[in-house]
């Protein structure tokens, strides 16, 4: 393999005619660059709104598989992770009743966890999938299908429970109040339009409500599937990143997880950079790098043990030509199930 190593995902923010619409839309934000943002979310509502009117008036079941392709492929995926940056980044000018109101309108079109901010900031990233980690992997056996339906029904059986605790427990109890009171309402919001038309609810609500959580859970079991027991709490060696993938193209850049967990607040448009830059970083790490592979792909690859794919979409950043079977047996090694004896501090190495 080649020392040079080409990256193909965005690296810049899209751009858009000088219109008042433009300087309309961008005096809201405190960056203007995302302004992405904004128009995709007037994209979904035109979208969703009169799909979402349309089931509801004229029911039929042919429809569903039409909606689900608009509502859980092709926009949810943008959406999910538009959210995921407004919530490390400051989104809304002085307003942050819009930021909330943003998130909750987006949340109830697309299905997504209304306590997704709360659960992924407040908790996921102080804790660093070690073991206080409510959505931590560490003790599971990460290329076990059954291992994963463990982990999944426990999130959703017992996440609202465990999330209200863990925040109440580190003085956030306003956080969990937010987070329970905003999915009871999207419940009881289910519930009421299941009264008016439950077959319209169900396709447009309760299916995504579940599929959604599936697909989220899948994607964090991807990110953090191969684990160095030494240093779990060590970002570079318990996240992964995924390169020149057509997911990033889709989803700003999430599949620069490691980047991101080091620093939570860098704009998507900059981690294909930062990840260049940090290449002498992430070999002296030993760090897990695919290409053309999404954090998906790689949870089913697991799922499926088909290492051999993984070993051919591992990045040999130091352009050495280790040979397949040596990164099965690397790979291998980091996800298998452990337990921590003793209190471990998440930490981020010395940049």
């Amino acid at each position: 393999m080649s020392t040079e190593l080409r990256v193909t995902d965005p690296m810049s923010v899209p751009t858009y005619s000088d219109t008042a619409l433009q300087r309309w839309l961008a005096a809201w934000l405190y960056d203007p660059r995302d302004v992405v943002f904004l128009r995709l979310t007037l994209k979904a509502v035109a979208l969703m709104v009169p799909a979402m009117a349309l089931m509801f008036w004229h029911f039929a079941w042919w429809q569903a598989p039409l909606f689900w392709g608009l509502q859980l492929g092709w926009l949810l995926p943008s959406i999910i992770l538009m959210l995921h940056n407004t919530m490390h980044r400051p989104f809304f000018k002085r307003r942050a009743w819009l930021t909330h109101g943003h998130a909750y309108l987006m949340s109830s079109l697309f299905g997504i966890p209304t306590g997704y901010m709360e659960h992924h900031v407040a908790m996921h990233h102080v804790e660093n999938n070690l073991p206080n980690d409510l959505s931590s992997t560490m003790k599971y056996d990460r290329d076990n299908f059954f291992h994963f339906l463990r982990y999944f029904t426990r999130f959703m059986l017992t996440s609202h429970v465990e999330l209200t605790s863990y925040l109440v427990k580190h003085g956030r109890g306003r956080l969990a109040f937010r987070a329970m009171a905003s999915d009871a309402v999207h419940v009881a919001l289910m519930v009421g339009l299941g009264l008016l038309n439950w077959r319209a609810t169900l396709v447009c609500f309760v299916v995504p409500y579940a599929t959604v959580r599936f697909l989220m859970m899948m994607g964090n079991w991807g990110q953090h599937a191969f684990i160095d027991p030494e240093r779990p709490g060590d970002s570079y060696v318990n996240s992964i990143t995924c390169i020149n993938s057509p997911y990033n193209h889709k989803a700003f850049n999430d599949g620069y997880h490691i980047g991101h967990h080091v620093k939570a607040n860098r704009h998507w448009a900059q981690m294909p950079q930062d990840f260049l830059d940090s290449r002498q970083r992430y070999i002296q790490e030993r760090c897990i790098v695919f290409e053309n592979l999404d954090f998906f792909l790689v949870s089913l690859l697991l799922f499926a043990h088909r290492y051999d794919v993984l070993a051919r979409r591992f990045v040999r950043l130091d352009g050495l030509e280790r040979p397949d079977a040596e990164v099965m047996a690397f790979l291998k090694s980091r996800t298998r199930p452990f337990v921590i004896d003793q209190p471990v501090t998440a930490a981020l190495p010395a940049a």
